[in-house]
């Protein structure tokens, strides 16, 4: 599986140096987390196609539906093949990292 990752990280074009500092050591530990950010972007915004903005999600849900796809509850789906070789401790910094931003808008 690292050389699924690789292949995917080579794909991605992941070769460049990330920008902000706040995600530059989200990514550092985890090869698998650098691809979140080739997606969702440094800022969890999201690119274009546009995924789901994790910006602001909340911890618990971030590290639930990380944990459905590396399990394959949740599926059909590139982030299937991101999550499966994340740690528990991955799932818990990369949710960490954006409950810490700004961007949820929930209604009152």
């Amino acid at each position: 599986m690292d050389t699924d990752i690789e292949d995917i990280l080579s794909w991605l074009d992941l070769n460049e140096p990330v920008k902000d500092s706040a995600t530059a050591e989200m990514v550092a530990g985890s090869a698998a987390a650098a691809v979140c950010v080739t997606c969702h972007g440094p800022d969890g915004e999201g690119v274009a196609p546009k995924p789901p903005t994790l910006a602001g999600q909340h911890s618990d849900y971030l590290q639930h539906a990380l944990h459905q796809y590396k399990d394959g509850t949740r599926g059909g789906n590139v982030m299937t093949v991101f999550a499966a070789n994340l740690s528990d401790a991955d799932i818990e910094a990369i949710a960490d990292f954006y409950a810490s931003m700004d961007g949820l808008e929930t209604l009152e």
